[in-house]
């Protein structure tokens, strides 16, 4: 699946929920199903900068892909970069570095977090891309 096909599932997915405590459920149940970062990993070298919460982010390639894993130590925010995982892990890094990540407006994510976690958003949104280039960059 491409990146917007993956966000497209994910709009619908979150439109069949009626309020936003459905939807904070649907965002940690999400946060469950994450695959985690080994625990060698979980330093500060892979800490995302920017988040109130403790996140880390650990990215792999394979076969000319990333595959990204993730952890938190909040669930709501472990469910935040859980859905990042789902979209931009197993492309391309130009593909992820060219990504438009409409869906966090498309769900009403940006509206619905407090300042801090929409920020917290954004700094992972920004570290997953700066490891595109520089996986990009070393291949």
């Amino acid at each position: 699946m491409t990146i917007n096909e993956i966000q497209d599932e994910l709009i619908e997915d979150f439109s069949f929920f009626e309020d936003w405590m459905q939807k904070y459920e649907y965002i940690i149940q999400l946060g469950k199903e994450l695959p985690l970062v080994d625990e060698q990993y979980k330093t500060e070298d892979y800490t995302i900068k920017g988040c109130q919460s403790k996140v880390w982010l650990h990215p792999d390639m394979e076969d000319g892909k990333i595959i990204f894993k993730a952890d938190s130590d909040a669930v709501i925010t472990k469910g935040l970069v859980s859905l990042m995982v789902k979209v931009l892990s197993g492309h391309t890094p130009k593909e992820i570095v060219e990504s438009d990540l409409y869906f966090i407006d498309r769900i009403g994510l940006r509206e619905h977090l407090s300042p801090t976690r929409a920020n917290g958003l954004l700094s992972m949104v920004k570290q997953m891309k700066l490891y595109a280039v520089a996986l990009h960059a070393k291949n």
